[in-house]
């Protein structure tokens, strides 16, 4: 079955973040390095991950992360609502 890979796996209380790094020049190449495409690879290794990383009751969502030089690192939580 086809589909991606998560590159950070984090927990805060009930809510478990699968979380998609990018790291480019600048930040408008960061903004284009995550597609909806890309994220519907995220978003089907996370279903996958799930049942390993989440308990019942937990709050599952999948972030973005992006890092462009000179810039503190930008989190965007819950990215994807498919």
């Amino acid at each position: 079955m086809p589909g991606g890979e998560v590159d950070l796996v984090a927990r805060r209380g009930r809510t478990i973040a699968f979380v998609e790094v990018k790291q480019r020049g600048n930040a408008d190449a960061a903004a284009w390095a995550l597609d909806e495409y890309r994220l519907r690879r995220v978003a089907v290794a996370a279903q996958r991950l799930a049942t390993r990383y989440a308990r019942s009751g937990d709050t599952v969502r999948i972030d973005a992360m992006f890092i462009v030089p000179g810039s503190f690192p930008r989190h965007m939580p819950n990215v994807w609502h498919g």
